[in-house]
Parts: structure tokens; sequence; C-alpha cells
């Protein structure tokens, strides 16, 4: 297997599998050795970028993922003395050595991933602590990404996650799952902790690749799942649903044939998901709420749900996007939804309005700090013909640009300017 493949397959395990093997191990030896927990599931992880590098990846690799983590725990608790009997992976696997498809610890929760995002949501937490230990232990984030997330500094959200990981060890020894009324009052940031999955591998923060297709669909799949409990039917549900499934419809067309980003305006249309837009549309059309309050999840479903049908960039209901975008800033007040805003108010009043509204919004926050400022400054200038100025926040957007493909992408822009 060549490094760069033996690199992907590591980084999709890390993704799909980290929080499975993490969450069925903590289930089996409880939070108060989270730390050991984590040590021995990255070090399987590590032991199979070596070993798979020169054999194949085995049929079942979560199996063989959970048998070196579990072995690795159970001799690192033998040394510290704190393990005194026998061990095997009956726990986990049949008496043939094949893995066991759920561990069932009960029947209100069907997934080993829902059951431990359901966990780390515990109300003796605080909301943030249970976020970033979600996103930690189940998506196998780094501190960067959840930091881009939340918005907040890379060192904040280190510090925030060993103190969440001290107090989670210190009030809750097990993983109890909770039932019905329980279900319901996690539920909101259950929901939460699953549209930053999608988000994160709908726009990837960092590396080679700007779509993350397992982590969007791990969170789809999460999301489905969770719809199914009678506890955990709500429209906030079905509306993350939908804005997911309108994204993924335009996966194809996301990429060229090169493998490069194509942006909104320059995507090939045909290659949407009809399919995945009528499924979106139908969750939509089930999230209707009885006070007619749309919470952020049917609003951005509504902004994608126009985007999709849409015959082109140019012929896009600019004028709706915008009333949802104008909900939403009154809703959340969040200064990235604003930044987004630009975009449909550019559309409908043109750049140079546009750009005093980019002004106004640059007094009052520090989103001059993000490459997706600097990037739509680049876009409001050229739409006002101020090339030298646009070229200019080009390449400050370029500085700030994590992501190998977008960097690429805006370096191309650079060029045609």
């Amino acid at each position: 297997m060549k490094k760069e493949d033996r690199n992907k397959v590591v980084d999709h395990l890390f993704r799909t599998e980290y929080g499975k093997v993490t969450a069925l191990l903590t289930y089996k030896f409880g939070t108060v050795r989270l730390e050991e927990i984590e040590d021995a599931v990255q070090e399987a992880l590590i032991k199979a970028m070596q070993i798979w590098a020169y054999t194949a990846v085995p049929d079942n690799p979560t199996a063989w993922l959970l048998r070196v983590a579990n072995n690795r725990m159970i001799d690192q608790l033998r040394r510290d003395k704190k393990l005194d009997f026998s061990d095997d992976l009956a726990h986990f696997f049949g008496a043939n050595g094949a893995e066991v498809d759920e561990v069932q610890l009960d029947h209100s929760i069907s997934d080993s991933q829902l059951k431990m995002i359901f966990a780390c949501c515990h109300p003796s937490l605080s909301q943030e602590y249970q976020i970033i230990l979600s996103l930690k232990l189940i998506g196998g984030f780094n501190n960067r990404e959840i930091a881009e997330a939340l918005l907040k500094k890379e060192e904040t959200i280190a510090k925030s996650f060993t103190r969440a990981k001290k107090k989670l060890k210190e009030q809750i020894s097990t993983l109890d799952i909770p039932v019905e009324i329980g279900l319901q009052s996690r539920l909101f940031v259950v929901i939460q902790v699953i549209y930053l999955l999608f988000s994160e591998g709908y726009a990837a923060t960092s590396g080679s690749q700007i779509i993350k297709r397992d982590i969007c669909y791990e969170a789809i799949r999460l999301a489905v799942l969770l719809s199914r409990n009678r506890y955990c039917e709500h429209p906030n549900l079905d509306a993350l649903i939908a804005l997911m499934c309108f994204h993924a419809s335009r996966f194809e067309a996301r990429l060229d044939e090169k493998l490069e980003l194509v942006d909104l305006k320059h995507q090939d249309r045909s290659k949407y998901s009809q399919e995945l837009v009528q499924i979106g549309a139908r969750h939509l059309e089930q999230a209707r709420t009885a006070d007619n309050q749309p919470s952020r999840y049917h609003l951005e479903a509504a902004v994608s749900y126009y985007h999709c049908i849409a015959p082109s960039f140019e012929d896009t209901d600019w004028k709706s996007i915008l009333r949802l975008y104008d909900l939403q800033v009154r809703k959340q007040h969040s200064p990235i939804v604003q930044l987004n805003r630009l975009v449909p108010y550019y559309m409908v009043h043109g750049a140079e309005k546009a750009l005093e509204e980019l002004e106004r919004l640059d007094a009052k926050t520090d989103l001059s700090k993000s490459a997706l400022y600097h990037a739509i400054r680049a876009e409001l200038l050229s739409g006002s013909e101020d090339y030298d100025a646009s070229k200019s926040a080009l390449k400050t957007a370029i500085a700030l640009t994590q992501n190998e493909l977008e960097k690429r992408h805006l370096e191309k822009k650079l060029e045609w300017l």
C-alpha cells in the first residue's frame, strides 16, 4: 500500500472507528480510565498504520482495532495492578472471535456512538463541555477543528477538554444512558453535536480534502438512527436531516474531474442528487413546528433547498435566501451568519452596498482574522471593479486558509484577476 493510500485509510478509520472503539471501551472500563482508553485507541491506530502498510487491511478493521486497544488496556491495568482477574473479549466477541454486531447496553439507544454522545451530554456538565467531549471522543476532532466550530481559541479548547474529562471522571463513573424524559432533555445538545460533525465533514477546516464524506455520512447515519427513537422525535431533528441531505446532494458537483474545488457559481447542477433533494424535502415538510418558530436548522435547510432547486447561480431566488438570513441573524446573532449573509445581500443590492455592510460588520467583530472574511471581501471588491484591492484581499485569505484545496481554489482566483 502506498504511503498516501495508507494515510487515507488510517484517516478514514480515525474518523469512523475512533469514536466507536472509544465508546465501547469506556463502557467496559469506565470514565475514570478515559486517558488510558484514549492512549490505547491511538496506539492501535498507529499500529494499524505500521502493519497495514505491508499487509492487507483486515475485513473487519473495527474488530482488529478493538482487540488491539482492549489488549493494550488490559496490559496497562495489570502493570498498574488495577486488574487482577482473567479477562477475555467475550464482552465484544463471540466464541469464534467474530465481532458482535452491537453491544446491547439497553433498548433506549441502539448505537454505541449515540450512547456515548448522550452520556457526554450529562446535565451535570456545561453545554460547552458536553459538545467538546462529544466532538473529541466521538468525532475524533482535534483542538483546531473544535475551535473553528465553536469560534474559540485553540488553547481555550485544550484547557476546556482537560477540565471536561476531569469533571466527567469525578461525577460520571459509568455510561448510564437515559430513557424517555432523560433522552429528551439532552436531545438538543446531541442534535448540535451531529450538526457540528457534519459541518466539519462538509467544509473541512484543514488537510487536502474539502469534503470528508465519511464524517458527513456518519453524521447522517446517527441522525437517522436517532429519528427512529420515538422519544427523540422533534422538528429540529427532521430539519437537520433535511439540511444534511440537501448539502450531500451537491457532493458530486463540488469537485471537478481533477478533484479541484468548484464554487457554487460554477457547479454542474445536473450532478446534484435529486433523490437526496427529495428525501430532504420530505424531512423539511415533516419539520414544521406547531408555533411556527423555525430553528437555525430549519432556516439553513431552507437556504440549501433554494440552492438545490435553482436552475443556475444567477437564477437563484436570492431575495428569499436573504430573508432567511435576516431571520437567522435576528434569532442567532452569529458573526459567521452575518458574514455569509453578505453573499445574498450582494446579489440583491450590489457590491457597493454589500461593502458598506461588511465595513459595519468589521467594526463590531474580529472576523477580519478569518480567511472567509477576506475571501468574501475579495469577491465584493471584484464586483465593484476594484481589482487591486481584491487581489490584496485574496492574498490575505490564502495566507489564512488551512485547507489545501480551498487554498488552491483561491490561488486560481488570484491568477484570474
